[in-house]
């Protein structure tokens, strides 16, 4: 149940902001902007993905997570070695550092409970 809190959380932050950036400011940080709103459609999918539950959306809600730390790590990593290229931050910029760093350790967390989950063990 936390991680579906966190989560939905997460949709609202990103999407959240995500908008009013692109409606307000798109052509400051283009790349980052559609980067925060790619997020947030990722945050939401793996939520309704934890919500619906079953074996086929445990395992498309594992996928998703993998994808979610890569991108994470991918994009923490840009944003450290070539900042210029995001002149604004993004949800998963220094590793989602303007987020606590809950972009890096909710995908690891939610793995971690997903493959627990499909063991057998609840």
């Amino acid at each position: 149940m936390l991680l579906v809190w966190l989560y939905g959380v997460m949709v609202v932050g990103a999407v959240s902001r995500s908008a009013v950036q692109i409606s307000t400011e798109f052509d400051k940080a283009p790349l980052a902007y559609s980067l925060s709103a790619v997020a947030g459609i990722v945050y939401g999918f793996i939520t309704y993905s934890l919500v619906r539950g079953g074996e086929r959306a445990r395992k498309a809600a594992l996928v998703c997570c993998a994808a979610e730390l890569a991108g994470v790590l991918t994009v923490g990593t840009w944003t450290l070695v070539e900042p210029s290229a995001f002149p604004d931050a993004t949800v998963w910029s220094d590793y989602g550092m303007g987020y606590l760093f809950i972009p890096v350790l909710l995908p690891l967390s939610a793995m971690y409970w997903l493959r627990k989950r499909s063991a057998g063990r609840p």
